[in-house]
């Protein structure tokens, strides 16, 4: 198999990412067509039943019983190594630099994680400053603002009753 690809994003937790953007689901969806576009334009587009990429989260917090995305990248690490991939390239494409996070999670904890396996790993970097990107936050930000989204829009994320005591 050949080198698999991991997008990595911030999870979030399954009840705000259930009701993103104006029909629910938009974070995830979008994530996961940004991944389409770039597996499109490296030429790994999904072939029959051959994956070659995923979508996986990372920087998880919060309280254990609060359910949030996965898979946990460290953990689709082993599930892959398991089912014989033995070379990825994390690509973070839900950050736009390599702040604590991404460094951490990814280049300390996910590399520590492929290095146990004996995995073969890379991360490609995030758009940071580089011109073509800075250009596009430009021209995008000189654009005319969009209709407001309505109020029911992206509504609070619905949360367990509190228990008596606490």
């Amino acid at each position: 198999m050949t080198t698999f690809l991991l997008f990595t994003a911030h999870s979030i937790p399954v009840s705000m990412a259930r009701t993103a953007g104006p029909a629910g689901g938009a974070y995830e969806a979008q994530l996961r067509r940004a991944a389409e576009l770039v597996t499109a334009q490296v030429g790994r587009e999904r072939q029959g039943e051959e994956r070659s990429w995923d979508l996986v989260w990372q920087s998880r917090s919060g309280p254990p019983q609060v359910p949030w995305l996965e898979p946990d990248v460290c953990d689709h690490l082993e599930a892959l190594h398991a089912e014989g991939v033995r070379s990825a390239v994390l690509v973070p494409i839900g950050f736009v630099s390599d702040h604590m996070e991404v460094v951490y999670d990814l280049d300390v904890e996910a590399a520590a994680t492929a290095e146990k396996l004996g995995m073969a790993l890379t991360r490609a970097s995030t758009a940071g400053t580089h011109p073509r990107f800075v250009s596009m936050v430009s021209e995008l930000l000189a654009e005319p603002e969009p209709a407001p989204c309505a109020a029911t829009c992206c509504p609070a994320p619905v949360r367990p009753a509190a228990r008596p005591g606490r």
